[in-house]
C-alpha cells in the first residue's frame, strides 16, 4: 500500500460481523483517499460531460446512504435528509455552493453515527423499516448494501478523480 493509505487490512480469517465491518471501513477510506488533497474547485470537476458527477457531489451523497440507512432505516430517527428537507436524494449530487470541508464534515459526522449504531446493535438481525422497500431489513442486508454502495460509487470516483489530475489507483 502507498504510504498515505490508512485503509483497514482485511484480516485473512475474520468472523461474519467484522468482515462486513472491515469490507465497509475499507470502502469509507477509498472514498477519502480517492479524494484527498483536491481544492473545492478540482472536487466540483466534472470529468465527462453531459455527466454532472463530481467527486464532492459523491462524498454528499455519501452522507445521504449513510444517513438514511443507518440512522433514518436502522435506528428509525424521523430526522430529514442532509441537504434536502424535501427528501429529494438527487440534492446532494450538486455541488454548487458547497465546499469539501462541509461535505467531509457532513459525511464524517454520518459515519461516525453509522459506526455508533451498527456497534450499539446486538446482533446483524436487528431490523429496520425501509419505506421505500415497504419492508424491515436487517443491519446484515444494510451493511451489504452500504458495501455495494460505496465499491460502485468509488469506481466513479476512480474515473472523477483520473479526470481531474491523472491519478489512478488505490
Amino acid at each position: 500500500m502507498p504510504p498515505h493509505d490508512h485503509r483497514t487490512r482485511l484480516a485473512a480469517r475474520p468472523r461474519r460481523r467484522e468482515t462486513l465491518r472491515a469490507f465497509l471501513d475499507f470502502h469509507r477510506a477509498t472514498l477519502a483517499l480517492k479524494t484527498e488533497g483536491l481544492t473545492d474547485e478540482e472536487l466540483r470537476r466534472r470529468s465527462m460531460p453531459p455527466s454532472t458527477l463530481t467527486l464532492l457531489g459523491l462524498v454528499r451523497h455519501m452522507a445521504e446512504v449513510e444517513r438514511t440507512w443507518f440512522r433514518r432505516v436502522i435506528n428509525g430517527e424521523d430526522i430529514p435528509l442532509v441537504w434536502s428537507a424535501e427528501g429529494d436524494y438527487q440534492a446532494a449530487y450538486d455541488p454548487d455552493g458547497s465546499t469539501g470541508a462541509e461535505a467531509f464534515a457532513a459525511w464524517q459526522e454520518e459515519v461516525a453515527q453509522s459506526r455508533r449504531i451498527e456497534q450499539a446493535a446486538p446482533s446483524l438481525d436487528v431490523t429496520g423499516y425501509q419505506p421505500r422497500w415497504g419492508e424491515h431489513v436487517s443491519l446484515r442486508l444494510v451493511m451489504l448494501h452500504l458495501i455495494h454502495e460505496y465499491a460502485r460509487h468509488n469506481g466513479h470516483a476512480d474515473f472523477l478523480r483520473e479526470g481531474v489530475d491523472g491519478t489512478v489507483g488505490a
